[in-house]
């Protein structure tokens, strides 16, 4: 009976011609995710009893990897080192006017001193983060004897058929199924999450637990419910808009073995539905500069700020420790229902332990494609932000663990220098902008594509995709349309609306029986099933 599947994803299955043919257990088989525009169904689902029979299955997405950079990278990255050099060349020449326009007064040259002072730290710190970085290095997946038994709790409100996607991939994981389990929460959808996720019971059998909250009581508590009944030794969450990869739970759960004082690790987030539109294009080159370029160098001192919720793993006897008063945060006197992600990655670096980032545990998750829905994410993480950067301040200067702590205060300065400084610089600029927008309006678009060319050097060097151009593109982009997110939440964090995924009532399910496979089979050892709705 056919199965309908997330829409924008298609499956291809290939069987591979391994040359251990004989082996008893069977060929291997590799489902791979692609993002397209149409509905698809799929009806060869992997059920339970293959996934016992011990063939390896795998999901993969179609966004750029590392493995297919070339020389192409270096050219992308020479093609945005010129256009730093073009701007920081028109930087010197109108940058000379307008210092010569605020030193008119005592008040522009004020501005003027303090923006030098803290461009110049500003560069230091860049330096200092990107030697961290050079020297960072992923920590290798552990044999299957070593891997402790793992919970994966997957909280799900208003998901529909992706939370069925996203349970199918985290089980198709190369990580002894003996060891791995899944637990799926739907908190309180009013769609049809939850006919998905009992489909998902169906085809995986016992190894997913299904729980189902009476009311939507928020990501926080459909969270607590699952780590509740979660066993084993590591706890990961898993958004349920997120695909991962075959080796991510390996790779991800690995640091818990090599260091003992690990207490948390973040994975590496990419963007799923690039195919979408301009927003999820520009924002996979963001991630991929907040993960691995910021969250590496904060990994290299042990002190990664935030543990993001579509993959982040946990010691179960931490998380257990600190689950109430995790639970029933508050912020000004209210419920603290935003920002369950960055609160739990605090309490774990208060009690001392390490938080590390494993850019080589990659989770492929749905972004905005909408401008409202993408200011309202923005706005709920920048509100947390605020209220996290409070929270942490209240121990990082204490003796909160052994060894070194500089480099986690140092993490906070910079959080509350981003937050701070940041936006009264912002708000002056766009004063001045509007009294003087030849002067400073060409400084201020220099400003923002010199801001934006380390993101795409990067993503140019390590996927080789003119698709780095992109960096320019939202920093003009995010500084015309989003600049003021930051500087209201600034004046707002005690506002805590989730924002998103709200909907009004509850469609109705689709048959099984409206759908019909159209199956076409490819060359030598790769089949490929694509599926159309009736």
């Amino acid at each position: 009976m056919a199965l309908l599947v997330n829409p924008g994803l298609q499956l291809k299955s290939s069987i591979k011609d391994e040359k251990n043919k004989t082996d008893k257990k069977g060929s291997g088989k590799k489902l791979t995710l692609h993002n397209l525009n149409e509905k698809i169904t799929v009806d060869n689902i992997i059920t339970d009893s293959e996934y016992k029979k011990g063939a390896p299955v795998s999901f993969t997405s179609n966004t750029i990897s590392e493995e297919n950079a070339t020389k192409t990278s270096k050219l992308a990255a020479m093609i945005c080192i010129a256009i730093v050099v073009v701007a920081a060349h028109q930087a010197v020449i109108h940058g000379a006017s307008m210092a010569s326009f605020l030193r008119g007064t005592s008040i522009g040259t004020l501005f003027l001193q303090c923006s030098v002072a803290f461009v110049s730290l500003a560069f230091i710190e860049l330096i200092w983060r990107a030697v961290l970085v050079l020297m960072y290095k992923p920590i290798k997946g552990c044999e299957d004897e070593l891997l402790p038994g793992c919970t994966v709790i997957v909280p799900a409100y208003n998901e529909g058929k992706q939370v069925f996607v996203t349970l199918q991939s985290l089980a198709a994981s190369d990580y002894p199924k003996d060891k791995l389990k899944l637990i799926a929460v739907d908190d309180g959808s009013v769609d049809d999450t939850w006919e998905w996720i009992k489909k998902a019971k169906e085809v995986l059998g016992d190894r997913v637990t299904t729980i189902k909250q009476p009311c939507n009581k928020g990501k926080r508590h459909a969270l607590y419910e699952g780590f509740q009944q979660s066993d084993g030794e590591i706890l990961v969450t898993v958004d349920s808009d997120s695909t991962v990869d075959a080796n991510t739970l390996r790779n991800l759960v690995s640091p818990f073995v090599v260091d003992k004082k690990v207490g948390a690790v973040a994975g590496n987030v990419r963007v799923l539905n690039m195919d979408k539109g301009i927003i999820p294009k520009m924002l996979d080159v963001v991630f991929v500069y907040s993960f691995d370029f910021i969250r590496a160098s904060h990994s290299m001192v042990k002190a990664v700020m935030c543990t993001p919720g579509a993959l982040s793993a946990y010691r179960r006897d931490i998380v257990m420790s600190i689950l109430k008063e995790w639970l029933h945060q508050k912020f000004c006197g209210q419920p603290a229902n935003i920002g369950e992600d960055r609160a739990m990655t605090n309490l774990i670096i208060r009690e001392g332990y390490h938080v590390l980032f494993q850019q080589n545990a990659k989770v492929y998750t749905e972004v905005p494609i909408k401008f409202v829905n993408l200011c309202k994410m923005y706005l709920r993480w920048a509100r947390s932000n605020v209220r996290e950067t409070i929270a942490m301040t209240r121990f990082i200067f204490k003796p909160f663990r052994e060894g070194s702590k500089l480099g986690a205060r140092v993490n906070l300065i910079s959080g509350w220098a981003a937050i701070v400084k940041a936006q009264i610089f912002l708000v002056i600029t766009w004063v001045l902008i509007i009294l003087h927008p030849m002067t400073f309006g060409v400084n201020a678009l220099i400003g923002v594509v010199v801001s934006s060319s380390l993101a795409a050097i990067i993503y140019a060097w390590k996927f080789g995709s003119f698709a780095s151009l992109w960096s320019f593109v939202y920093g003009i982009y995010f500084f015309i349309a989003l600049s003021w997110i930051r500087p209201y939440a600034l004046i707002t964090p005690h506002k805590a609306g989730w924002l998103t995924r709200q909907i009004k009532s509850k469609p109705e399910a689709k048959s099984d029986s409206t759908v019909k496979d159209v199956v076409a089979v490819g060359k030598e050892d790769s089949m490929f099933l694509q599926k159309t709705a009736a």
